[in-house]
């Protein structure tokens, strides 16, 4: 009988770490995203887009660039941590700007247990994707 308690209670106990290890940080499509603001600019072809973004505790943007747009990032909340292909990490509080060159494979990671809120201002050539995953 205590063989079988054991077991059981190591089936149990086994199933709760496998249920607990297995709880994935938040996604990036639980990442909000909204376009603020759209303008053209004076070069041609060219257009500023203002987002704004919030990154849930634990959520990872995962890869990407910003293929045709230099981004220019005010962190609102939160801190940051921004990992840029050929750079050193980088962590940005509230208050700090960074900023992240076209074509720049980078990826934004939520490390703490508050929301990071932040506002991108996108320098871009008019009719490309803003965003696109890191190949």
């Amino acid at each position: 009988m205590r063989v079988r308690s054991v077991l059981v209670a190591s089936v149990v106990v086994t199933a709760l770490a496998i249920a607990w290890s297995t709880q994935a940080a938040p996604q990036a499509s639980e990442i909000k995203r909204a376009v603020l603001q759209k303008h053209d600019l004076k070069v041609p072809g060219h257009e500023g887009v203002m987002v704004s973004v919030e990154i849930p505790p634990g959520a990872r943007e995962g890869r990407h660039t910003h293929p045709a747009a230099d981004l220019f990032v005010y962190v609102v909340e939160g801190t940051i941590n921004v990992e840029v292909d050929g750079k050193p990490a980088g962590t940005y509080k509230a208050g700090d700007t960074f900023f992240t060159p076209a074509g720049k494979v980078h990826e934004g990671i939520n490390t703490s247990n508050a929301p990071v809120k932040l506002i991108g201002v996108f320098a871009t050539e008019k009719g490309k994707p803003l965003t696109a995953p890191a190949k």
